[in-house]
């Protein structure tokens, strides 16, 4: 008996590190992006400008760590490792779910969204496991007795692990879980199914006895039926809440608007053109790169006088700093804004690039990968 939970604990930590790790790994920019938002619980947002690269260190240590666990390899180290790891997640999980601090914890990135209270749940018992895997170390046997041979397999997880989080890094993720993915159409994600369920809500009233003092909440529905308001004793406080009882159909994309300088609302214009249209997401002009946008713009350019594609630019960049930009860079593109949120969502790259039609998005590159005018031409325009 104890052999097998022994086997199913090692197994099952192995394995869900290494997945987790992979996950996260997937995406890096994501998984930074709710390590700020973590900083900021902290107060810890000095440390915004490293959560890229945080992010991929400890992708790389659950790999690692997993992976070794698996192998049977460095045991003594890779159990307190484990240990500590999964105490710090702990903890935050804890914070996440108690404070409702961090909505999601981004455990297994975009791919399996779990709630706070879920990825606390799904860690005190990894907790439990690794606390046993610790008693039990000696149990843990190597593949391998042969240093040279252990050493090479750690140095080959490792490096595997960090070059793979390094190329998501560069040329976006290899699995994009995200909404605006490769062949989804954005108008469509934007919409409510016809009949789909929607939420469902109560209103909560917070009650004040004049007589006694006492305090209670009592939904609308329990207010009118037991007829409360009929009591002079018991008074509304206060502004009523609503409280949600029943989650319903959860529109993919609820975020994106896209405007003009004066607030003008171009989103249908753009997003639903149906022809070929260019979209550069830059979210931050201040940050983003400057010979990549110089190449963007000569593609652009040609784009516009050989085939009459339209290129927008879309930024969270306030209007002054945009337009500085443009001038200084000599943009032949529009200038529209929205959200910094969406925005990073639509691609994990500043500047990106997607190539739109009639709504759909048709591919999308990461600067590095940007294919030349002539791969354009060849595989899209002159079709």
């Amino acid at each position: 008996m104890n052999k097998a939970l022994f086997n199913f604990s090692k197994w099952f930590v192995g394995i869900l590190f290494v997945f987790s790790g992979l996950i996260k790994a997937n995406d890096p920019i994501g998984f930074g992006y709710k390590l700020q938002e973590y900083f900021a619980v902290f107060h810890m947002s000095f440390l915004d400008g490293w959560a890229t690269g945080i992010a991929i260190l400890l992708c790389v240590l659950e790999i690692v760590f997993g992976a070794l666990l698996l192998l049977g390899i460095f045991r003594n180290l890779v159990v307190k490792g484990l240990l500590a790891t999964i105490i710090f997640f702990t903890f935050l999980t804890f914070v996440s779910a108690a404070f409702k601090v961090v909505t999601s914890c981004g455990c297994f990135g975009d791919a399996i969204p779990l709630t706070p209270w879920q990825s606390f749940s799904k860690d005190v018992v990894l907790l439990l496991l690794i606390i046993y895997l610790y008693i039990k170390k000696e149990w843990i046997k190597p593949i391998t007795e042969k240093p040279g041979l252990q050493s090479a397999l750690f140095a080959a997880v490792f490096t595997a692990s960090l070059l793979f989080g390094t190329f998501t890094y560069n040329y976006l993720p290899i699995i994009d879980f995200l909404p605006y993915k490769v062949g989804s159409n954005i108008p469509e994600n934007m919409k409510i199914p016809e009949g789909a369920p929607v939420d469902e809500y109560l209103i909560m009233y917070d009650l004040k006895n004049k007589k006694t003092g006492e305090t209670q909440t009592m939904s609308d529905k329990e207010y009118m039926s037991k007829e409360v308001w009929k009591d002079d004793h018991w008074e509304v406080t206060g502004s009523p809440s609503r409280k949600l009882i029943k989650k319903g159909y959860d529109v993919k994309i609820k975020d994106l608007l896209i405007t003009d300088a004066s607030g003008t609302d171009y989103t249908k214009e753009i997003v639903e053109n149906p022809y070929y249209s260019l979209v550069v997401v830059a979210y931050n002009l201040n940050e983003t790169s400057e010979n990549a946008m110089a190449n963007i713009n000569a593609l652009a350019l040609n784009a516009a006088e050989q085939f009459n594609i339209r290129t927008v630019l879309l930024t969270s960049s306030s209007a002054r700093d945009a337009e500085k930009f443009s001038k200084r860079m000599k943009l032949f593109m529009e200038v529209f804004y929205a959200d910094g949120v969406p925005l990073k969502s639509m691609v994990r790259a500043n500047p990106g690039v997607l190539l739109l039609k009639n709504g759909t998005i048709v591919n999308k590159w990461h600067y590095h990968s940007l294919p030349s005018f002539d791969q354009f031409t060849e595989k899209y325009f002159s079709k």
